[in-house]
């Protein structure tokens, strides 16, 4: 079962439909408000959601040693010449377009409100797969011919027990894993698969830090998935939304739907 949608808080959501349809070519479902767009990123929808609170009150960190979420990612074509473009037009980088482990190219920049976004171009080389079918579901997507949604990113402390509870709750499958040992801090990345979506899972050898949920302010505010509802802590978004929040601090809402 996928990643339905993402909701992101914005400032203005104008703003943020403009940079999405532009950059990353998101089509519009409906008219957008200026409280609430959503927009159709192939296999899930991005929602933005207006919220009055600026970037400067969120407590979310870049350095990816702290637990919860990390960035959005999207499959794209031609990566050099999408982050040209990018560049062109001011958005700021996290990370230029370079080869990484397994074999891909990727970038990361952030959005109008300071989310990160990832672009990642060609099929992830697993150094280990764990479910060769979920890997060749992966690689029958093909190129996308507009950046589809593929991932979020979420920092964890635990590996095995993030795998069951996503599969045992959501039906996601661990894939493979990728590591990267030039990283000092022991950086380890593990693919949990749903559908045509995944959630990466960072686990490092360092100490981590943890942050409480905010979802009301600018950035990402949580994911929506299908399944059981689990039995963790949930806290109520502005819109009434009954979001929860699992032991690393990475919120989602359950809906209905395969």
């Amino acid at each position: 079962m996928p990643i339905k949608n993402v909701v992101v808080n914005c400032t203005d959501v104008e703003r943020s439909v403009a940079f999405y349809t532009e950059f990353l070519e998101l089509t519009p479902l409906g008219e957008p408000t200026s409280a609430r767009a959503v927009l159709d990123a192939v296999t899930a929808t991005v929602e933005l959601r207006a919220v009055g609170n600026g970037r400067e009150r969120s407590t979310w960190s870049p350095d990816d040693l702290q637990k919860g979420f990390r960035h959005l990612g999207f499959k794209v074509d031609r990566i050099d010449t999408r982050a040209a473009v990018l560049k062109a037009a001011g958005v700021e980088f996290k990370l230029d377009p370079l080869d990484a482990e397994g074999n891909v190219r990727i970038c990361f920049f952030y959005d109008p409100d300071g989310t990160l976004l990832e672009l990642i171009q060609g099929d992830l080389e697993y150094a280990e797969v764990l479910d060769a079918d979920g890997v060749a579901r992966e690689r029958a997507l093909g190129v996308p011919s507009r950046p589809r949604f593929d991932h979020v990113a979420v920092t964890i402390a635990d590996r095995d027990a993030t795998a069951a509870h996503y599969r045992d709750h959501h039906g996601f499958s661990f894939i493979g894993t990728i590591e990267q040992p030039h990283d000092h801090r022991g950086f380890h990345i593990g693919y949990l698969k749903g559908g045509d979506t995944v959630i990466e899972v960072f686990t490092y050898d360092v100490d981590t830090t943890g942050r409480a949920p905010q979802l009301d302010v600018a950035g990402f505010a949580y994911a929506e998935l299908t399944g059981d509802v689990p039995a963790l802590p949930a806290v109520e978004s502005p819109d009434g939304t009954k979001v929860y929040v699992d032991p690393d601090g990475f919120t989602y809402a359950v809906g209905s739907g395969a």
